[in-house]
């Protein structure tokens, strides 16, 4: 039996659910259902200025909710706000840590204010995302991910695994609520 190749085995995991089931999920994604709020306060991206949130992050114009520590229960997020935790807390920000992509955080991120473009901003992180696991090989993901991590004796292969759930947990809730905005608001797809 031919050896194992954990590194493609890890991207695999991600790949095939990106190809196969989220990207199209995503396809169309409008505006409307990027900022669409189903209860009253969810936590959101919103022009600057426009929030009621607790605290606000985000360089540009639009900035993203949220509180510390977080209340209980934590307040409902909308598309634009999970997309917005995904494409900075989850992919750019380890990019940043991980793979020499430039330094990210929820303070200094530029939160799109229209859904194609936090569509291009996912793409582009979650493409620099697996080129760096690409280029980690097998040395790579046994080394320890260091002080970079809350965790920093974790191996690189524990992270990608974080990561790959991560990104699978949050975009799946992303396509849920566009199957609920559809049959909430009787739109067509």
């Amino acid at each position: 039996m031919d050896e194992l190749d954990w590194n493609q085995t890890l991207r695999e995991q991600l790949e095939f659910h990106w190809n196969h089931h989220l990207r199209v999920r995503l396809d169309g994604l409008t505006d409307d259902e990027y900022f669409w709020s189903p209860v009253p306060d969810a936590w959101s991206v919103r022009p600057r200025g426009t929030s009621t949130a607790p605290m606000q992050g985000g360089a540009g114009d639009f900035t993203v909710d949220y509180a510390f520590p977080e209340p209980v229960p934590s307040p409902f997020t909308t598309i634009a706000w999970r997309l917005g935790h995904v494409i900075v807390g989850v992919l750019a920000a380890r990019n940043a840590a991980h793979f020499g992509a430039p330094a990210a955080s929820y303070e200094t991120w530029e939160y799109a204010g229209t859904a194609a473009t936090a569509l291009d901003q996912l793409e582009t992180q979650l493409d620099r995302w697996l080129a760096g696991v690409r280029g980690l090989g097998e040395a790579g993901l046994r080394a320890r991910v260091g002080p970079k991590e809350p965790y920093p004796e974790a191996s690189v292969a524990d992270l990608v695994l974080h990561i790959h759930r991560e990104l699978i947990h949050h975009l799946s809730e992303v396509c849920l609520l566009r199957d609920l905005y559809l049959h909430t608001n009787g739109a067509t797809r």
